[in-house]
Order: C-alpha cells, then structure tokens, then sequence
C-alpha cells in the first residue's frame, strides 16, 4: 500500500493536457508531464483495502499495490521492475488502455480511484529517461526456432517471452514497419510512433529477428513456414472490417475507420501525400461507431480541418454513473468523454443510419437515419425498434464506419489447415494451441477483437504455453496454473 491515510489526505490528479484548440493543431501528444512529488501523492492513495481488486481487474495481473507503493516510497527503479513483471510494454497500456483496474479500484466505491495507469505511465518513463530499460537477451540458447506471425500488441509481446526462455525468435510483419495496429491503427496523438521505436530497439538488441514487406501465405508459403520453424505462433490479429449493407454504401465519401487512420499515419510520417478521399479538410464528417476508433476519427478529422464533425451511436446514452446492471468491481457501461470528444463533436444516441445519399458524379452528400429505442424483453436479447416519423437527413460528405471488427482474416489459418470456432476466431484452447499442435494462437485473432492489455495478457500466456510444449516445462510467468482467463 501507499501511504496510511493518503487516500484522505490527497485527491485523485487527473494528467494535465494542452487545450484543444491548440492540440488540434499538430498530432503530437498533448499530456503534461506531472511533477515527481504529485506522482508521489497519487502512489500513496493506495490504500491497505485487504482484498485489491484491481488485480483482477487487470487482464495482466499487474502487481497495482505494490508498484503504487514503491512510487510513494521514491523507489522508482523498484516500481519499473514490479511493473515489467508483468507488463511487457507498459509505455502502451499507459496510453493506450480504457484502465480497468481503475474502475475495479475499492477506493472506487466511495471516492474517485487511484491514478493507476497515471502511475504506470511515468514510471516507464523514468525508466527510459534513466536508462534503466535495456536489453535482456538469454544467456544461452535453446535450439528451439519461433515464428511470430503479426507484430501487435500480442505478438510483441509472445516474441520478448520467448526469446527469453532462449528461443529464437522470428516475427513475420506483412506491412512496411513493425506494430500493426499500434502503429497504424493509433492516431499519434494518441500514443507518438518513437514510443513504438524505442521499445523495437531493445528488442532487436535481445536478439529477436523482425522481418517486414512479408505476408506469410504470399510472400512465403506457410507450408515453407512450418517446415522452417519449431513453433508457430498466429498473432494476425482480427481484421476483417464490418460492413454497413445499406443503400448507398458503394458511395464515394464512405469509407472504413481502418482506411482512414492508416492512411493518415502514414502521412503523418512522411510516407505519403494525403488522398483527397481520405481528407477531412471542409467536409461535413460523420462518424457511425462510438468507441475508441470512432473517437481515433473523430480527433483526427478535426485536426484535417473538417467543416462538422458529427459521432452517431446505436445504442441509448449511458448513463453518468454505475447502473445496477454493472455493479462494482465489474466493468461498467458509463459514459465516456474522450479527449477528442472534447475538442470539437456533436454526439446522437439511438441512431440508426438508413441509407446514404449520392449526387450524381456518385459522391457522398448526406445521410438518413432514424431514431431508434430497444426493447428490453426478459430472458431475451434487446429488440431494436424504429421510431416512426423520427426520419432526418444529415449533410456529409464523408462518412467513417467505426463498426468494429468480425474476425480474423481466414486466408492463413486456412493455409495452416487451422480451424475456427463458433465466432470465426482460430480455435485455440486453454493453452492456445491450435488443432495442430506445434501452432498456436493469440490476441484478437483467437479471442476476437479486445483491448491492447488482454493482447499483451495473451502474447505472454501464449508464450508459456510454446515454450512448455517446445521444453517439456516452463518458467515463464502465467497468471495462473490452468491458463484460465480472467474475465473483466
């Protein structure tokens, strides 16, 4: 714990960033570094609450009381170790991750929660800006050759456990540049793109092998792959986009989330010129998805200067606080205000899109929705109802679909001769092996499209698991003995 009473004494510190309409100006991120001695104050808001909740609120099981408690005794060096036990690539979840361990918090019940990934983020900092994080390679090797396919979050993190253990590890990456959604799904205001590179270099320092421009499958044959390699390890990922099958939707101007953010990564590092179909710049924007990636668009069309900016959501505004349906320490459906909702968005609850308007060069110039209620019916799933005379039709000339992910490219697995489960996932058991058992599977190509904390969580779970089957045991860390999930 931090200090005895910290909670009483010291109110939970949010991080202080730049307004936004100066942030919107560049796509750097926009946070102000807290001073040491506040970090401090946060750290001792942990308090002796017997049972801490927050680990298994984590997907990692991050060792929270105890890192909080070395940043409150000033044992900074202390505090990144207890972090790196856990968390391979605590500089991403420190940006990147909604924090449920927050929300799990027992300080939560009655007060607002310790600023755990506050926390976390500055300590790694510290720990690059003293030259505390360098690289770990094995002390000798196995024999044993790895080939991560796809280098995520999850693959990432499969790749450093297992190199680890003292195999050698090959991670395949079919793009130009390792990271994969963290590099090209990410807004960098979100989370800059060095943040990326300077974990690669101590990576690559340990002695993985990343190979780019390679899509397993085409450029190499996954049977060249299995003949090559001890172990697979399938960590691609689910990309395939959903789909809005409505009238219209072959428009000009309707585009998918995962077009529209790659692209402009890449032109935010120079790869590229913008495309006018991928342009923000004086369009009406509409953005049909409210989670994180419709927020991603929402930040980035405004920072293209857009002339509107509008986020339609299906669902009915959540509520302010915990509901009864999602009582403590369980993950609660509440309303959430983004940092780019803040800098410039009109948001629509209960919203169902009908058809999109085209002129006639085929050019997207307007939307009609209708607005929509949900029927709850007991013992059955929520029936959606349309309002009868609620019809509008919006202005726009570019619409994002931000509608989430259905699944994993079925291509590779297919090549692999891996099969699925009942959702379209590559079927991976408890212990992440596949129906072939020298392959196996993790992140959202085998769980279905999740946070980047439950992609590291699986990375490493995995990596136990290859390791075990490539060993005969293993000393790799796992949550637990079974390989059990824990749900959130």
């Amino acid at each position: 714990m931090g200090k005895i009473k910290g909670f009483m004494e010291f109110e939970r510190m949010n991080e202080t960033v730049v307004k936004p309409k100066d942030r919107i100006k560049n796509y750097n991120e926009f946070t102000v570094s807290p001073k040491t001695d506040k970090l401090r104050d946060q750290g001792a808001r942990c308090m002796d609450c017997g049972v801490p909740f927050c680990h298994s609120g984590c997907p990692l099981g991050n060792l929270i009381p105890d890192f909080n408690d070395a940043v409150y005794q000033n044992d900074w060096k202390s505090a990144l170790s207890i972090l790196h036990s856990t968390n391979n690539f605590p500089e991403f979840t420190g940006r990147l991750c909604p924090a449920p361990c927050e929300e799990a918090c027992v300080l939560g019940i009655v007060n607002p929660p310790v600023s755990i990934e506050l926390i976390e983020k500055y300590i790694v900092e510290r720990g690059f800006s003293e030259g505390w994080i360098k690289p770990q390679p094995p002390e000798s090797r196995t024999g044993k050759t790895i080939a991560v396919i796809g280098s995520g979050p999850a693959g990432l993190a499969a790749a450093q456990q297992l190199n680890r253990a003292g195999h050698t590890v090959t991670v395949f990456e079919r793009d130009n540049k390792i990271g994969g959604l963290l590099r090209y799904g990410i807004p960098d205001f979100k989370m800059e793109k060095n943040i990326i590179d300077r974990r690669l270099k101590v990576m690559q320092a340990e002695g993985i092998n990343f190979k780019i421009n390679i899509e397993v499958g085409k450029t190499i044959s996954a049977e060249d792959i299995e003949n090559e390699y001890d172990a697979i390890v399938i960590c691609t990922g689910a990309s395939i986009k959903r789909e809005l099958p409505i009238p219209g939707s072959e428009l000009k101007g309707v585009e998918q989330a995962m077009d529209f953010l790659p692209h402009n990564n890449k032109a935010v590092d120079g790869q590229h010129e913008r495309n006018t179909r991928f342009l923000a710049k004086n369009k009406n924007v509409i953005v049909i998805g409210g989670g994180d990636t419709g927020s991603d668009c929402i930040g980035t069309s405004n920072r293209q200067g857009a002339k509107t900016v509008t986020n339609f959501e299906i669902m009915p505004k959540p509520s302010d606080e915990r509901t009864e349906e999602n009582p403590w320490p369980y993950w609660p459906f509440k309303l959430k205000t983004s940092s780019s909702h803040e800098e410039g968005s009109h948001r629509e609850w209960s919203i169902l899109t009908k058809e999109f308007v085209g002129d006639e060069n085929g050019n997207l110039k307007g939307l009609k929705t209708v607005e929509v209620e949900w029927e709850k019916i007991p013992g059955e799933r929520p029936k959606l109802k349309e309002l009868i005379g609620s019809e509008k039709e919006w202005p726009c000339e570019l619409a994002l679909l931000a509608l989430g992910f259905t699944g994993p490219e079925k291509s590779l697995p297919e090549q692999f001769g891996l099969i699925f489960d009942s959702r379209g996932n590559v079927k991976g058991e408890k212990l992440y092996q596949t129906n072939k058992p020298n392959i196996f599977a993790a992140g959202d190509a085998r769980r279905g499209q999740s946070l980047i904390v439950w992609a590291i969580s699986e990375g490493r779970e995995a990596a136990h698991q290859v390791d075990t089957y490539l060993m005969g045991s293993s000393k790799l860390p796992q949550k637990n003995k079974t390989g059990d999930l824990i749900a959130t």
